[in-house]
């Protein structure tokens, strides 16, 4: 059955129709529940240890290692990040944040991967980069009907917000990761040149 418009009245015209909608906000649903309840598993293992995860201890560890300081910020603006904005996903709540929040995070997962290529399977970036772009696409689409934001009157999905959030979220993601490059290439250009330094072994 595809989405037709009705000839009766040009009102009707004018708008889809109730059945059109009704598959658009249930496919909205399942896309909201789905990567927010993803991106909240995710959090929960970094801030409580849950499923396996580090707990913030763990997680602070492997932010060192990857060069974002300081590190235990790191951790837990990664976790609330993905935690707390895939449950507003989840829940259809301030949708604009939410997104914006878990593409921005993210954002710094993916710059992680981005030195092993694009596919997932070769330690890629592939997986963070997809959940990015749900986050901001359902970020810019809005929650839908079955949620709490159109429950709650959009008072929390203004118009303005969507941009200014995802600006907010882009804002941060490029200076925490251009942060992290330097770094990291400070970090490589002192190795290659102490390894350059030492003498060769003795034979």
């Amino acid at each position: 059955m595809t989405c037709t418009h009705s000839r009766i009245s040009r009102s009707v015209l004018s708008s889809p129709s109730s059945t059109c909608r009704s598959r658009r906000d249930l496919g909205l649903l399942a896309l909201r529940v789905g990567t927010g309840g993803v991106l909240a598993a995710h959090g929960a293992q970094k801030l409580l240890g849950w499923f396996g995860g580090g707990g913030v201890s763990g997680t602070t560890a492997a932010m060192d290692a990857m060069g974002y300081t300081p590190a235990k910020a790191s951790a837990l603006a990664a976790g609330l990040g993905e935690a707390g904005g895939g449950a507003l996903l989840a829940l259809g709540l301030a949708t604009p944040l939410g997104g914006a929040a878990a593409a921005g995070t993210m954002a710094g997962a993916a710059a992680v991967h981005a030195p092993n290529g694009f596919f997932a399977m070769e330690g890629g970036y592939e997986y963070p980069a997809f959940l990015g772009f749900v986050a901001a696409g359902l970020a810019v689409t809005g929650a839908g009907r079955y949620s709490l934001d159109h429950a709650l009157g959009h008072v929390f999905d203004r118009h303005w917000m969507v941009p200014a959030a995802l600006v907010g979220a882009a804002a941060a993601a490029l200076a925490v990761v251009g942060s992290r490059t330097k770094r990291t290439q400070a970090a490589e250009t002192a190795q290659e040149t102490q390894g350059a330094e030492e003498p060769p072994a003795a034979g």
